[in-house]
Formats: C-alpha cells, structure tokens, sequence
C-alpha cells in the first residue's frame, strides 16, 4: 500500500477546529491550498500540546537563530468553522515539528496512526537539519506536512487555543468538565451538585 504524503508548503489556511457538540466534539487539523483541502482527526490534548511545542519552538528559534517573532495576537484572527466538507483523511498518531532555518519557516508534520500504535506522541527533530530525514517515524504512513511563517505559526497557537478552550466550563471543585445534564463530582462523594 503507497503512503500520501499532503504537503502545503505554505498552505492558503491552516486551522485547528472541531465537529459536534461540546462534550462530544471531533478535532481536526485542516489545511487548505491549491484547490484541495485536507483535514486529519487528532485528539484534543494533541492540539493542546501542538499549540504548547510550536511557542516553544518559535522561542528556541528565537534565542538559537535569531529569528524575529511576530508580536502575540491582539486581534481575534481566523474564527471561521472548518471548511467543509470536513472528511477524515486519517487519524493522528505522531506530529512532528521542525524549524528550517534556510527558509525561517515552521514545518509541522501530522503522520496517521500504525495498525500497532494509538498513543498521543509528539515528537521534535533537531531545529536545523531537514525535517525529512528527522521525522521519519514510519515510512509507510500517510502524513500531512505543513509549512508555516513564524506568524502564521503564532495565528495557529492563538486559534488552537481558543478552540480547545471553548469545550465544556469546568467544574469549580474539581476541575473535571461539567456536562448539560449535570456532574458526579468526586468532591461531593457522587452527589449532583
């Protein structure tokens, strides 16, 4: 079976989104770009955490190479739902991150899960050599490979954020979600509040 490789170097528009109610929603990486439109499942805490590596990326971009960052966003950037139709292309397993210095560009790389392997990994090749031979975890698994200016990677962070943030309110007890229906929560001995 031939792997996909859906690269955007650099995309139209790349977003972290949802499908579905709070409590039950579906998250995606969409990107869009020369007419296709790609959008792969991942689970809440990888957006969490892709939004968390790519700060600290462009900081260590910042402090070893010198690059300019762009100021943090002010304004409320790209708020849009996804562009639809919204069709799962694969499921997530690793993302990889890099930094291309030649280019000062953020390379984002989402590979879809093996057959064997379904935890949440995040892994980061080395800043300055080409991300192709660092985030090779398995050669024969779609991926969909992007490529970011450092504001446009900071644009990302701010709506990845928003985005896992607009989920269900938490409990201000025990900080586990709250659901419409109400909430066994473990500080009232499974009682609804």
């Amino acid at each position: 079976m031939t792997h996909q490789v859906h690269a955007f170097e650099p995309p139209e528009r790349f977003v972290a989104g949802t499908v579905g109610p709070p409590g039950d929603r579906t998250f995606f990486l969409q990107a869009r770009g020369g007419g296709r439109l790609v959008s792969v499942a991942l689970e809440k805490v990888q957006v969490s955490l892709l939004a968390e590596k790519l700060e600290e990326l462009l900081s260590e971009a910042q402090r070893r190479f010198g690059v300019t960052l762009p100021e943090p966003v002010a304004t409320v950037g790209d708020n849009e739902p996804l562009d639809t139709p919204v069709d799962e292309e694969f499921r997530v397993g690793t993302l990889g991150l890099a930094f291309d210095v030649d280019t000062a560009t953020v390379v984002i790389e989402a590979i879809a899960t093996g057959e064997a392997e379904a935890e949440v990994e995040l892994g980061e090749p080395d800043d300055e050599e080409d991300e192709d031979e660092d985030v090779e975890p398995d050669e024969d698994l779609d991926r969909l490979r992007v490529r970011l200016t450092p504001e446009a990677t900071r644009q990302f962070i701010e709506r990845a954020k928003r985005v896992v943030n607009a989920g269900r309110p938490p409990c201000p007890l025990c900080g586990q979600p709250l659901d419409p229906a109400g909430h066994l929560c473990p500080r009232h001995n499974g009682y609804h509040r």
